[in-house]
């Protein structure tokens, strides 16, 4: 599944930046998915969701790589390259209970 991704390499292990969607989090918002960022740790929502966070982040930084965090997914994307691969094998753990909204 990786095949085009020139950014593999550079997936780290990173800690988790917040116990949910850290913008979200922020303003009261609610989200659907989170995703981290295998660059920084940055965490944020995913596209179906309002704000799409992990999205604006990318744009701000160019970090290339995120995962799908919660539910945990084992799987990555690259933004750049736009392919998945597996991350099953090196999934960040989650810091804390993540935040549920209904």
């Amino acid at each position: 599944m990786s095949k085009g991704c020139r950014h593999i390499a550079g997936i780290h292990t990173v800690t988790p930046s917040a116990l949910g969607c850290e913008e979200c989090l922020k303003i009261g918002s609610p989200w659907v998915h989170l995703r981290i960022c295998r660059t920084c740790g940055h965490v944020g929502c995913c596209d179906d969701s309002p704000h799409k966070h992990a999205t604006q982040h990318f744009h701000a930084t160019q970090h290339p790589i995120i995962e799908g965090y919660d539910p945990p997914e084992g799987w990555g994307w690259c933004y750049v390259d736009e392919v998945m691969f597996d991350l099953s094998d090196r999934m960040t753990p989650h810091n804390g209970p993540i935040p549920r909204y209904v």
